[in-house]
């Protein structure tokens, strides 16, 4: 089988994968990809998972549990990147109260219906699900406390314009709490490639070096990325935390010109990846 590279080809690939997911949640009251998928939920608590619709916590194909380590308090606004089924927006949905607000973007028809479908079955009037790619994030630039995201940045083709998005959209102060997959500094692009799939949150990895230098690079301070799970030979769940410097002038609310098209997608199944 011929690898491809091209970013279009990558960016479908990735669509249809989730798009299946949800297609699964919703016919079957399964994900697509069986048992070896339960990572995904398995990495909320119990009362969290007891907290959401069923189809929510079935859609889960993350790598961590990124509403842990955000702490979130009532009033906030929060943007899940790559929201998939709602889990994490319906969860800090709960958290922010209803002086807050939980947005969830995807780019996929599917994941968005299924959505949509969680929060009206959770009775949640403080959500709001946009389409979209992540490199153009469809909200104003400081409109946002809280940036989180679950094993989706590793998707994107363009993580530079991810990032440069992420710091755009959060206020002065804003901070970030994602969970993705990292690799090695040690490993280069093609041994990431040989351990796992694009469309199976591997090859497309960034190494730590690679993270914490693109976080810094968006303006970003006090970056972290804390190693939490193994996921291949040198491949690893993580915990990204970040801050806006809160005495950084305040974002264009014009993205540059030209920026091509970003994959993004809500979670990611196995292929030895991430779940």
């Amino acid at each position: 089988m011929t690898l491809t590279t091209d970013p279009a080809d990558l960016q479908e690939q990735v669509r249809d994968r989730y798009a299946q997911a949800a297609v699964s949640v919703m016919a079957s009251g399964s994900n697509c990809c069986g048992d070896s998928q339960t990572i995904g939920s398995a990495l909320y608590s119990a009362l969290e998972r007891d907290e959401l619709p069923d189809a929510a916590v079935l859609a889960s194909l993350g790598c961590g549990n990124p509403i842990a380590v955000a702490d979130l308090h009532a009033g906030e606004r929060v943007l899940d990147l790559g929201s998939g089924g709602g889990i994490d927006v319906l969860l800090s949905a709960k958290r922010v109260g209803p002086t807050g607000r939980a947005f969830g973007l995807d780019m996929t028809d599917e994941m968005l219906a299924l959505a949509q479908s969680n929060a009206a079955e959770a009775g949640a009037t403080n959500v709001e699900f946009l389409k979209g790619n992540i490199e153009a994030i469809p909200l104003p630039a400081n409109s946002v406390d809280v940036v989180i995201s679950n094993c989706v940045i590793n998707l994107a083709i363009d993580k530079s314009a991810v990032f440069q998005e992420i710091a755009r959209v959060l206020r002065p102060g804003g901070r970030i709490g994602i969970s993705d997959i990292v690799a090695d500094d040690a490993l280069t692009a093609a041994q990431r490639a040989e351990r796992g799939s694009y469309v199976g949150c591997i090859a497309g990895a960034l190494s730590f070096s690679e993270y914490e230098a693109g976080l810094h690079a968006a303006g970003l301070i006090d970056v972290t990325v804390t190693p939490t799970h193994s996921v291949a030979d040198g491949m690893h769940g993580a915990i990204i935390k970040a801050v806006r410097d809160p005495a950084s002038a305040s974002a264009s609310a014009e993205r540059p010109e030209g920026r091509p098209s970003l994959t993004m997608a809500s979670g990611c199944c196995a292929d030895g990846g991430c779940c």
